[in-house]
């Protein structure tokens, strides 16, 4: 396994980290009271760090795969500026549900626009160019929402994968979600299209910059 940091230390950088909107600690709570994988939400780390990264492209037009409560999805839509637009994709109606309601509440859920239903039908639908794509769902189809984000991003844009470490199975391998991922790991280290980092936070954040 790969060593992870003390819960002292993740406090200490969440303390040093700017925070989310008031919404979320309330998300964060409802998440983990009302389903049964909360873990498959961001965390505030996580969070700001895709908030930033949104500033940092200074994005205009975001895409998700993989809304789950819509953590991750308010706090990208926190920097857009007010014309921008996040399409998110999802297919668990409950979950969407619970996203729906803190959107509708959030002074930047205007920005957001849920597509349920496969993602992968979903993003064949969709015309680029989008200036950050982040992908956070079913992760034997991570290949092919890669594929199909390089085509939609535009070149400067960011590509974010999320669980990219597997909780350190992406070492040995064995089950389908650990070998998915790890043979994608290899792939986009070779894809010339990118310059990529893969940083250990959390599960691991894999960067992939579009050339």
């Amino acid at each position: 396994m790969i060593p992870s940091l003390s819960e002292e230390i993740e406090e200490y950088a969440e303390r040093h980290t700017r925070v989310l909107s008031d919404l979320h600690p309330r998300l964060w709570k409802e998440t983990h009271e009302k389903t049964a994988s909360p873990r498959m939400m961001v965390g505030p780390l996580e969070g700001a760090l895709l908030r930033l990264l949104v500033r940092l492209v200074a994005a205009k037009r975001i895409l998700e795969i993989g809304m789950f409560t819509g953590y991750s999805a308010l706090a990208m839509a926190e920097a857009l500026p007010a014309d921008g637009q996040l399409i998110t994709c999802d297919v668990n109606p409950e979950t969407t549900e619970i996203a729906r309601r803190y959107f509708a509440t959030s002074p930047y859920g205007h920005k957001i626009e849920i597509k349920l239903g496969p993602a992968i039908e979903t993003l064949k639908s969709l015309k680029g160019p989008f200036d950050l794509c982040f992908i956070d769902a079913d992760k034997q189809g991570y290949s092919a929402y890669y594929d199909l984000c390089i085509d939609l991003v535009r070149r400067g844009g960011l590509i974010v994968l999320d669980n990219m470490l597997q909780s350190g199975r992406v070492l040995h391998p064995t089950d389908q979600a650990s070998r998915a991922i790890a043979g994608l790991n290899e792939r986009i280290q070779r894809d010339e299209r990118v310059e990529n980092v893969l940083l250990p936070i959390r599960d691991g954040i894999m960067l992939a910059y579009r050339r």
